[in-house]
């Protein structure tokens, strides 16, 4: 029996110590403050905690008043940095691949696969950037996916036009999904894209969740649409390889002519990952940013009136009022990108930005220890009201006049900074732009139910936001 006390009290002391070592990490210099929790679990729980509001979150604000915009917790069971303080934001986005790296949670690895590009660094990062840019950069904005995202919106509104209700959050979802689908990997609307979707659909519900990978939570589910959505790509990319006349269609054939190549930089897994990731991000977070700011113009009269008369004044300059929108006409839109900039500024769709430190960094008296995360924190910034008067406020006369936004700021970051600003930005600003001139030109709008939103800490609906379509003429 005294044996089993001194095991007990061993076991005991063992534990205490190591509860001590967990809490008190060892730094070669001072460590911001803050707390990592409990052991193993950290202060996860309280990180994904419900917050249904456009405000920072409590789990951040709360520590920004106790401890400052610098300080450290733990989540999913690594010790993070969390940055919101704009100079250290800049000075991390600008460091890329010098004192940081991209780096994400070991369960954001297994969600996108540990290929994604965001896993990914140094020369092969810049060569998928070059091949991504391929495809959304300017020269293919203005000659190709303009035009086919006029076309889509056009058809989209006058469907929803004859009914009573449309879930707007659903409905865009649907409509940017078989857009970048189509020029991705050649998915057709009427013929497959719906089944592709749904697993993406299972997917994105638990895509910022508590990772627990069990039947019935929401990780289980994401899980589950990733395995679904990558058998169909890998099916696909079998079929690609094994057809050696198929001419050029999509972003696909790309990517099978880089795999054919003598001495490939591409791998099979690689081009997986990244056809993945492009297709989640192409339009999930486009539609959740457009639903939210339609949302914000319905509720800002002002807003929509001055909307509604730089795009009729650009159908009265046309020919033909019926043309398609041209490149010139987007460029001209002054108004809307400032609507655009705004709600990306309040959307706040990323609600952290995670890198990884080199070795150990000095910055503003604190240390930041070699392995350790860094979450750079955009909403802390985009919602500060010693930056933004008023941050809650839907203004966007608040952009009137300033610098064209072509990068991440230390103000501004909805996009991301430095090397690995999103190469989907353009693509983005196409695609609300041309949905807003569709919608203010040729229909009026009301509510008829929800628009409520749910942060955890990713931006949802949960009552989704349903409008009613009526045309102008």
């Amino acid at each position: 029996m005294e044996a089993l006390w001194v095991v007990a009290l061993a076991m005991a002391v063992a534990f205490i110590l190591w509860a001590y070592r967990w809490s008190h990490p060892k730094a070669n210099g001072r460590l911001p403050p803050g707390s990592l929790g409990l052991p193993l679990l950290g202060e996860t729980m309280q990180f994904f905690a419900p917050n249904p509001t456009c405000d920072v979150s409590p789990f951040v604000k709360d520590r920004v008043n106790r401890y400052g915009t610098i300080f450290k917790t733990s989540v999913v069971g690594r010790a993070v940095v969390v940055s919101a303080d704009p100079d250290l934001n800049h000075y991390v986005f600008q460091q890329e691949g010098k004192l940081f790296e991209s780096w994400y949670p070991a369960t954001f690895t297994e969600i996108f696969g540990r290929d994604n590009v965001g896993s990914l660094h140094g020369f092969m990062y810049k060569y998928l950037k070059t091949l991504v840019l391929r495809l959304y950069g300017q020269e293919n904005l203005r000659a190709v996916l303009l035009g086919d995202t006029d076309t889509a919106c056009r058809a989209t509104l006058a469907s929803w036009a004859g009914q009573p209700s449309v879930e707007l959050k659903d409905g865009l979802s649907t409509m940017i999904f078989d857009i970048t689908a189509k020029k991705l990997i050649g998915y057709e609307p009427t013929k497959s894209s719906e089944s592709l979707r749904k697993n993406f659909v299972a997917f994105i519900r638990g895509l910022i969740s508590f990772p627990v990978n069990i039947p019935g939570t929401a990780y289980h589910e994401c899980m589950k649409g990733r395995r679904n959505a990558m058998t169909v790509l890998k099916r696909m990319m079998r079929e690609r390889l094994a057809d050696e006349g198929r001419q050029r269609e999509d972003f696909l054939d790309v990517m099978i002519e880089e795999l054919r190549r003598e001495k490939p930089v591409l791998t099979e897994t690689v081009a997986l990952d990244l056809m993945f990731v492009l297709l989640f991000a192409s339009f999930e977070t486009t539609a959740l940013a457009l639903t939210l700011g339609i949302r914000l113009i319905t509720e800002n009269p002002r807003v929509l009136e001055v909307l509604t008369e730089e795009h009729e004044a650009i159908v009265r300059d046309r020919k033909d009022p019926d043309a398609g929108l041209t490149w010139a006409e987007y460029k001209s839109m002054t108004f809307t990108s400032q609507v655009t900039l705004e709600i990306a500024r309040i959307a706040n769709i990323v609600p952290g930005i995670f890198r990884k430190a080199l070795q150990d960094i000095e910055f503003k008296g604190y240390t930041i220890p070699a392995g350790w995360a860094v979450m750079v924190c955009p909403p802390a910034v985009h919602l500060n009201p010693e930056i933004y008067e008023d941050p809650l406020a839907f203004n966007p006369w608040r952009w009137q006049d300033k610098t064209e936004i072509t990068g991440g700021t230390k103000h501004f970051m909805a996009f991301g900074g430095g090397l690995r600003f999103c190469v989907g930005t353009d693509l983005s600003k196409v695609l609300m732009a041309t949905f807003i001139h569709c919608l203010v030109t040729k229909y009026r709008w009301k509510t008829v139910k929800g628009g409520n939103i749910m942060r955890t800490p990713g931006l949802s609906f949960p009552d989704g936001f349903h409008i009613q379509l009526f045309p102008k003429n």
